[in-house]
């Protein structure tokens, strides 16, 4: 599939970029090459292959959802100057 001028200018166009008539020339090629190559690859018969999203299958580790006492801001506030619990206190800036 070749591009034309006009498809390469809107493409541009839509992308907010302001090209000069040899980078249009430039692109245009080098866009028709990519959609010639996805035309390649759309020939291709995929019918016995398997959708994945990895190239690697990859096991998702779960755990439970328990809840847990989280003993980090009462460390966070032992070494406080000025506290407020559970906020630490510091002089107003305005």
């Amino acid at each position: 599939m070749s591009l034309t001028k006009e498809q390469v200018l809107k493409i541009a166009d839509l992308a907010r970029l302001d090209l000069s008539e040899a980078e249009v020339e430039k692109y245009g090629s080098q866009l028709s090459s990519i959609l010639k190559y996805v035309e390649t690859l759309n020939q291709l018969d995929v019918s016995s292959i398997e959708p994945t999203a990895h190239a690697v299958s990859v096991a998702t580790p779960f755990r439970e959802d328990v809840a847990v006492q989280d003993e980090t801001l009462e460390k966070s506030l032992r070494n406080a100057p000025d506290q407020e619990v559970p906020f630490f206190k510091v002089p107003k800036v305005l």
